[in-house]
This record gives structure tokens, sequence and C-alpha cells, in this order.
């Protein structure tokens, strides 16, 4: 049985989060959480919360026995959201485009058989 969770408009860029994701993708669930818990990152706080979601549709799915201790991630990834533009004056009379990037993350977990 598998769970999904989603967090969406994450105020990072993607390719922050997916070197934090990386380390956890495939991982137990037991496993991943303790990894982003001590993670000093900022996308690991994000990642964990998600997680701790995927883990919590899982349990609370009607019609279905899940074990929390077989859980682990099937599938982990991030796409990019979207994008703010700022405009920051420069020198002689210029403007520099500033780009405020967002991401999506979704994790999928899955019982182990």
């Amino acid at each position: 049985m598998e769970a999904i969770a989603k967090a969406r408009h994450i105020h990072q860029s993607a390719r922050k989060v997916r070197q934090v994701l990386d380390e956890v993708r495939g991982k137990q669930v037991e496993n991943a959480m303790n990894k982003l818990h001590f993670t000093p990152k900022k996308a690991a706080k994000v990642i964990e919360k998600t997680l701790r979601s995927a883990v919590a549709n899982a349990l609370n799915r009607e019609g279905s026995e899940v074990d929390a201790d077989k859980l682990f991630i099937k599938e982990a990834y991030v796409d990019e959201g979207p994008t703010q533009r700022r405009f920051k004056p420069r020198a002689m009379g210029r403007a520099t485009i500033i780009r405020k990037r967002t991401s999506h993350l979704t994790i999928v977990v899955a019982e182990k058989e």
C-alpha cells in the first residue's frame, strides 16, 4: 500500500532541496527521519515534515493495515515551482533580475514485503 504527501511552494531552489533528498531516497522511514533530524540544512526540516505527513497518510488510510516499521521511501522527487522576479538597481541606470525560486516536493512511502 502506498501513501503520498506533497509540499508545494517551498521557498528554496529545487537544486538545494535535491541535495538533501538524495541522502534519504530509498531508505527505511525510521532511518531517514533520524538522518533528516540531524542534518543542518533548511531543506531537511521541510523534507522531514513532509515525510511525517506521508507516514500519517499511510497509517490513517481507510481499509488498510500498515506496519509503520516496514515503511520505506519508494519515491521522492522535487520539481521547480514558480519563480518570483525582482529587480535590483545597478550602475549606470541598469537593473539586474533577482530570481526567488520555489520548489514542489513529493514523497511516496510504501510497505516492504
